[in-house]
């Protein structure tokens, strides 16, 4: 079977890119560098969403399904710096070249990750191939946004243009559990609080959610029988139900059957 790696990621402002670009004192906290960011986007475009490249990728969080069975697991803080982060994860595309999927990859995920990846140095074969070492890849690869080697969940629901929903409201009115201990607002309050343990169960969360729209989906468009479906799921809770941490038990409890 082709590989499929669902993938979620959680970035907080790059404040000591922030001080170098903006010229700000080094011993400013990091709260107020990043308030200055905060202001100055506001200014420009009406919100406070940081552009790509000022955004700090700390988490990882993965579902990879493939011959061997389905697991669940993060790369990030505080075990690896941000440039180990991201190549780990290119790595892993140039090693099981997966089916990517995602919740807003294309609008969020990927452009923080080629952003970041290019401030870093890292290298990514396999994810910039457009045909020039693989052929398939000419008419099936990761940036065109009509292919399947990426399926941005969110953009093809919203039919390539229309405004997406979000992951937490279509995960729940779905029947899986949504978003488990806190919200996307809260991830930089809880990095600076040094919560980097909450942030990684949030992650977690979110990929599980965005794997199991992925099944529902596969089984929308009949590439999967209902019966297959189920199969999917139930490997997947299983492979959950293993793991002893507190925010996988939330998740089950919240999962109807």
């Amino acid at each position: 079977m082709t590989p499929v790696l669902a993938f979620d990621i959680e970035t907080v402002p790059d404040v000591a890119g922030i001080r170098r670009l903006f010229e700000l004192p080094a011993d400013l906290p990091d709260a107020e560098v990043a308030e200055v960011a905060f202001q100055k986007r506001r200014v420009a475009s009406g919100n406070d969403f940081l552009q790509p490249h000022l955004q700090r990728v700390v988490m990882i969080s993965c579902v990879l399904r493939d011959d061997e069975g389905v697991r669940v697991f993060s790369v990030g803080e505080p075990d690896t710096a941000e440039k180990e982060t991201i190549q780990r994860f290119f790595e892993g595309i140039n090693k099981y070249v997966p089916q990517i999927v995602s919740w807003n990859g294309r609008g969020f995920d990927l452009p923080v990750l080629a952003a970041r990846g290019l401030i870093h140095g890292v290298t990514a074969a396999t994810f910039w191939d457009t045909g020039a070492d693989d052929k398939d890849f000419r008419f099936s690869n990761y940036l065109s946004r009509f292919h399947d080697r990426h399926l941005d969940l969110m953009d093809v629901l919203a039919m390539y243009g229309f405004r997406g929903s979000p992951l937490d409201d279509v995960a729940q009115l779905s029947g899986f559990p949504g978003k488990v201990g806190m919200g996307g607002s809260e991830v930089w309050p809880a990095f600076q609080r040094g919560e980097l343990r909450q942030l990684r169960d949030y992650c977690e969360a979110d990929v599980a959610n965005t794997y199991l729209l992925y099944l529902r989906f596969q089984m929308m468009r009949c590439v999967f029988t209902p019966q297959r479906y189920a199969e999917e799921c139930a490997l997947l809770r299983t492979q959950l139900e293993k793991r002893p941490e507190p925010h996988w038990q939330k998740f089950l409890s919240l999962w109807k059957a």
